[in-house]
């Protein structure tokens, strides 16, 4: 490579500059040690709310997260965490492989987790700004190179402050432009909270509309009934091993169909889910196969939650075993998924283990559950599928405000290349 091309590659100027900085020079190319301080002053004796982080949220109180506080006699070694001062997660996600960093917005002070590695950024720089490269996860590309193993048994990365202060930031000189860019990226982000917003309430509505549609745990009549279905008796409870059949065919030859992931969010191509960047290489010879319109779900949980999914994407796919696949002897489906969604609570005390439990599919089938006649499924289901259909187009609208984010982040900060790490 000649010394032009080298000098090129290496120049720390964004491609996308405001006016009034165009000809403001290249940017300064700081470690995090030199531009922030570590937050380490332990909560003690005083009050105050405990927090996690969730990949794709940011900061989140205990109690929401886990339903309680986790924190024990170990909070008061937790942090003192101020708002405006940033976390670094160690722990590894499909959205931050390398562990994720958020500021702290939502709270005036928390005590965090002494597992993470909390700082703030010195006076003289604008904290807003470096959220795009956070949010980017630029700074996962420089820590990949300190990872040379898994995850801890605690689920950490084996990332130490030394290594994790030494990633390099691209920095404006002028903190004016450190300021419109964030000021612009803000924006952006109000953008995305308000329709995110607007997503949780409709699925609020939906999870309201369901508990009128379904009787309640103990109960065989819904509160709520259509008029030609309210003179039809109470719904009758009968095991779910009479209504489904299992799947049982499996693959026999290495990438037979397309390989499909059951995520809470639904049923999708792995490499969609994955995002391009980990679709699994290892032999997928003997896989459930799942045609159109069968049913699926992860026969394991972490919190004792199982998920069900129709494949809906006019495909036959393949998955993995630990994924059961079966389908409706009679009735609707898209009802069906509903029905073991409203009782996922009484669904989950049949699974068994500790850590993590599992629900067979012969478990699953003695669940008794309260099931009305074919006529009334098609009614409720056809009233859910429009919310559904709403609910998708408007996360479609947020899928297409996060992507032009992310572009607009890579013509706005310099590429990770860039760095010269």
């Amino acid at each position: 490579m000649s010394k032009t091309m080298k000098s090129k590659k290496q120049a720390l100027v964004p491609r996308l500059r405001f006016p009034g900085f165009r000809e403001a020079g290249e940017w300064d190319n700081f470690p995090l040690s030199k531009i922030s301080e570590r937050v380490t002053d332990k909560v003690g004796s005083r009050k105050l709310p405990t927090v996690s982080i969730t990949a794709g949220h940011g900061f989140v109180s205990q109690t929401e997260k886990f339903g309680r506080d986790i924190s024990g006699q170990q909070y008061k070694n937790y942090i003192h965490l101020k708002k405006g001062q940033f976390s670094y997660n160690k722990g590894n996600s499909k959205r931050f492989p390398q562990g994720c960093i958020y500021q702290l917005t939502q709270f005036e002070q928390v005590a965090a987790p002494n597992a993470f590695i909390s700082f703030k950024f010195n006076s003289d720089f604008v904290p807003e700004f470096f959220k795009g490269y956070f949010d980017s996860n630029f700074h996962g590309y420089q820590l990949l190179r300190f990872i040379t193993s898994g995850a801890r048994s605690d689920g950490l990365l084996n990332i130490s402050p030394d290594d994790f202060f030494s990633i390099k930031l691209p920095t404006p000189k002028k903190r004016d432009e450190q300021q419109k860019i964030a000021d612009c990226l803000s924006s952006l982000d109000a953008l995305i909270a308000a329709q995110a917003d607007k997503i949780d309430a409709l699925k609020a509505h939906k999870k309201g509309l369901m508990q009128q549609l379904f009787p309640r745990e103990g109960e065989t009549a819904p509160r709520l009934r259509f008029p030609e279905f309210r003179d039809a008796g109470e719904w009758k409870e009968k095991k779910l091993g009479s209504l489904i059949e299992e799947y049982r065919e499996k693959t026999t030859k290495q990438d037979e169909f397309e390989v499909l992931t059951s995520a809470r969010e639904g049923l999708v191509r792995q490499r969609d889910y994955y995002d391009n960047s980990r679709i699994t290489e290892r032999n997928n010879v003997g896989f459930n196969i799942i045609p159109p319109c069968y049913i699926t779900y992860r026969s394991r949980s972490d919190d004792s939650r199982f998920f069900f999914n129709e494949n809906n994407l006019g495909i036959t796919g393949i998955i993995s075993t630990y994924y059961p696949v079966f389908r409706m002897l009679d009735g609707s489906n898209k009802f069906f998924v509903e029905l073991l969604s409203q009782y996922s609570r009484k669904i989950g005390k049949h699974s068994v283990g500790t850590s993590q439990t599992v629900l067979s599919i012969n478990e699953l089938g003695k669940i008794e559950l309260p099931i009305p006649k074919k006529e009334e499924q098609k009614r409720i289901a056809d009233c859910l599928l429009p919310l559904d259909a709403l609910i998708a187009a408007h996360t479609e609208k947020l899928d297409a405000l996060k992507a032009h984010k992310k572009g607009l982040m890579q013509q706005l900060f310099p590429s990770p290349d860039a760095v010269g790490v």
